[in-house]
């Protein structure tokens, strides 16, 4: 009798724990991850981080839950991109408009630092919460780039670098010693661009007019008392405070992710049912398999698991359409061009092919997406950079002042040509130029048969140069703002699916990705410890010995990137 009683109080708890009130929780104070790590160490390594996909879906189907009431995000800790931050910020407008409470809180907004964009994203919430002593650093923004051509001269390295064209300027920090007048043209324009909008989204999140924002934004950082004085929080609170106010409107808390996993919530696609494929390429593009170094460096975009995960997808009859999630500064020509002929291939055969852009989409990123039927871009992604650079550092002259003597046996006019150990030979550096015009011409044609624009057109907009998402959709490059979730709209659309149409994410998810994360920040702190391996990869054999930053021939300089 006592076991049936028990099993009695067991099930009516677990059904009043699936009708009670709901208020989802997300800390995002670790970051987002964009999608499912192809290889083992990646998915050790962010088995325990949200993504943003989880994210977007849970707060879709928020909006149209009775249970959910409200929605509570911890901010701060490691940047995320403006693009991800865009997404988030239309999620949150829209369960805002749903008549979800929305509340953002930050123990600080920029300790003693920038913390503009943290700030932009905490705007879209009904109410911002602040610790007593925090601070809201909004300050702008500021491109800051370094170069090291007077300190490579003092030690007898030179760099031998061509590039297609003069705002291609991913290898000026090793070049040049000062912005060149198009190198500035282009920073000036992306950070303006970037301002516009976030002071747009400030202004209409807080009910505050544009120019007093600019002014705010000049008068920043601000002590927490001066920012509530200035109407950019609402109230200063410890997080036991700010929770206390939360709990009065769900007794349950919940992780968004864990909800959008839920299966009382989740749409598992059934045998035969016709579905989007979400294929997510992430990171530098490199020949060979995605993943990252052992010795850390990011994760990479691989061709061969790209390219088969659009074969994959182009071959099941169930797929009827293809969104593709862009997140990467570029790197190999020969494998962006490699996924470029996926894309194609799976348009040829009927399916349609959607790209999303996340935070970067530049030269090879842009490379492998410019072939879709439609580019889906948010205003703040990185984009662009059409244009090729390529070539060697010579240390011949180092290595003499150590010490160190270098001897070869040649067999081939050209064998030697790589070496570091050597600058360039005439003929040998009209061969390195021939190919940066190959690929220049190919990138330029490519662009213009992909967006429908004439050959000098493309070339007008291309020249290396760097948009972001609005001066790219206004160009052509970009063919509608929005995030991943307009992206599969569209696919949906485009495929005649429905609405809610399941969506099957390739490249498949390893097994160790399938470990599920805390329920709530009550048994976060149960969490395994995040191993952290930051590296920078070799632009050549002896770039990894000096450890200077990596780029492929069609890369974006990782300085672009907004925080």
């Amino acid at each position: 009798m006592d076991a049936t009683k028990a099993i009695k109080e067991t099930v009516d708890r677990f059904r009043q724990r699936r009708t009670a009130p709901v208020v989802l929780e997300l800390d995002l104070t670790e970051g987002l991850t964009e999608g499912a790590p192809a290889d083992p160490l990646g998915a050790v390594l962010s088995m325990r981080k949200t993504r943003l996909a989880d994210v977007l879906d849970g707060l879709r189907r928020a909006r149209r839950d009775p249970r959910v009431k409200g929605l509570v995000v911890k901010l701060g800790g490691r940047p995320i991109g403006l693009a991800m931050v865009q997404e988030l910020r239309t999620a949150v407008v829209q369960l805002r408009a749903a008549g979800k409470l929305t509340v953002a809180y930050a123990e600080t907004f920029g300790e003693f630092g920038a913390g503009t964009v943290p700030y932009y994203l905490a705007s879209a919430f009904e109410k911002v919460y602040l610790q007593p002593s925090g601070d809201v650093g909004l300050t702008g923004i500021s491109l800051e780039q370094r170069f090291l051509k007077k300190a490579l001269d003092k030690v007898g390295v030179e760099y031998q670098i061509g590039q297609r064209h003069e705002y291609k300027t991913a290898a000026n920090m090793y070049t040049q010693d000062h912005m060149t007048e198009a190198h500035r043209e282009s920073a000036a324009r992306i950070a303006e661009s970037v301002i516009e909008q976030i002071v747009a989204g400030i202004a209409e999140g807080r009910g505050l007019p544009p120019e007093r924002v600019r002014e705010l934004i000049d008068k920043g950082p601000f002590i927490g008392a001066e920012a509530v004085e200035a109407g950019l929080v609402d109230r200063l609170a410890y997080r036991d405070e700010v929770y206390d106010e939360i709990r009065q409107e769900g007794d349950l808390l919940l992780y968004v992710s864990r909800y959008a996993r839920g299966a009382i919530t989740k749409k598992i696609p059934h045998p035969g049912e016709r579905v989007v494929a979400l294929i997510h390429g992430n990171g530098m593009i490199r020949l060979g398999r995605s993943g990252r170094s052992p010795l850390g460096g990011g994760g990479a975009m691989g061709s061969d698991t790209i390219c088969a995960a659009f074969r994959a997808a182009r071959r099941d009859d169930n797929v009827k359409a293809i969104v593709f999630r862009v997140d990467s500064p570029g790197g190999s020509y020969v494998a962006s061009d490699a996924i470029w002929r996926e894309v194609v291939l799976a348009r040829r055969a009927g399916k349609p092919v959607i790209v999303s852009m996340g935070d970067l989409a530049a030269s090879g990123g842009y490379f492998v997406s410019m072939a879709a039927d439609v580019i889906v871009a948010q205003p703040g992604t990185l984009t662009g950079s059409i244009g090729v650079f390529g070539g060697k550092p010579s240390i011949g002259e180092l290595l003499g002042r150590i010490g160190v003597t270098s001897e070869a046996v040649d067999v081939g006019a050209n064998s030697g040509m790589f070496s570091p150990s050597r600058a360039y030979s005439e003929p040998q550096w009209a061969r390195v130029n021939a190919w940066l015009d190959r690929i220049y011409d190919d990138f330029v044609g490519k662009v213009a048969e992909g967006r429908g624009i004439d050959r000098d057109r493309a070339h007008e907009l291309a020249r290396g140069r760097v948009w972001t998402g609005a001066d790219a959709f206004g160009g052509g490059l970009v063919d509608e703002l929005g995030g991943l979730e307009d992206a599969l709209a569209l696919a949906r659309s485009r495929a005649n699916l429905p609405r809610d149409a399941s969506v099957r994410t390739y490249p498949r998810m390893h097994p160790l990705e399938r470990l599920r994360p805390p329920e709530s920040s009550e048994d976060k702190a149960a969490a395994l410890t995040r191993i952290r391996l930051e590296a920078w990869g070799p632009l050549t054999r002896l770039a990894a010995e000096l450890g200077l930053p990596s780029y492929g021939p069609l890369m974006l300089p990782t300085w672009w990137t907004i925080r």
